[in-house]
């Protein structure tokens, strides 16, 4: 993803065009806040839409915004402000984290799209073992099978839906669970290889039915050869924080 700092300058046609141009899964234009509660605001695009909310742009554009000098009102917590409301940060041992944001959409899925669901995973249906809406700002629909091996497994085709797919781990192991996250793009199929919104709201459903505990690791990315792991937490009054580690890779300036 990229960052654009000082960005108040740009109007919202030019930022989805540099989006564009960038054709990076998101880019991100961090402005002066408007609510007097954050630290700074953010406006989120992909290269064809404005996002509300995501989860890997809001560490990542924490991330630069401190790299830059910004500083936190608070010692404790940075609050990014964006199209779904204040979302609060903090400091982990374990990177940026993030407090997941409340849902828009969550609860049962329709049998219908259940079916076309499967046939997007090229699965039988009965190899869904639950599934949910999961949207807190992209859309997600997620669908539980029985086994992270399954979720490696899938060869989605063609789809017209932000799905998320997930399965368990064995007690025990390194990680809680494997997550892959599809979405369409010019016509294709696109593995997402990390993504924080949706670890978020799956978080909130897994914990609420009892098929994880806090804190647990989740791994993505396992079946494009990355080695993503999302740290998720909950606090004593239910908060869900989730964090992943962030870096620089390349930086400059632009001149339009």
């Amino acid at each position: 993803m990229a960052v654009v700092l000082e960005a108040d300058g740009l109007a919202p046609q030019q930022m989805q065009r540099f989006a564009h141009w960038m054709n990076l899964s998101e880019t991100t234009f961090v402005l002066p806040p408007a609510d007097p509660g954050a630290d700074y605001r953010v406006r989120i695009f992909t290269p064809v839409a404005e996002l509300p909310f995501a989860g890997h742009p809001t560490l990542g554009t924490c991330h630069a915004w401190l790299a830059a000098g910004g500083t936190p009102r608070r010692p404790d917590a940075i609050v990014q402000e964006c199209g779904a409301g204040l979302v609060t940060l903090r400091r982990t041992p374990d990177g940026l984290a993030f407090a997941a944001p409340p849902v828009l959409r969550d609860g049962p899925v329709d049998a219908g799209l259940l079916a076309h669901i499967a046939s997007v995973l090229c699965i039988d249906r009965s190899a869904i073992v639950d599934a949910s809406w999961a949207d807190n700002g992209p859309g997600w629909v997620a669908v539980l099978l029985d086994s992270a091996d399954a979720v490696l497994a899938v060869k989605p085709g063609p789809t017209d839906l932000d799905l998320g797919v997930v399965g368990l781990y064995p007690a025990g192991s390194p990680a809680a669970v494997q997550v892959r996250a599809f979405f369409p793009k010019d016509g294709i199929t696109v593995e997402d290889p990390v993504t924080g919104s949706l670890n978020a709201s799956l978080a909130a459903w897994l914990l609420r039915t009892g098929r994880v505990t806090a804190p647990y690791v989740a791994r993505q990315g396992t079946a494009l050869g990355r080695a993503g792991r999302v740290h998720v937490s909950r606090d004593a009054d239910g908060t869900i924080w989730v964090a992943g580690g962030t870096i620089t890779c390349v930086s400059g300036q632009v001149e339009l």
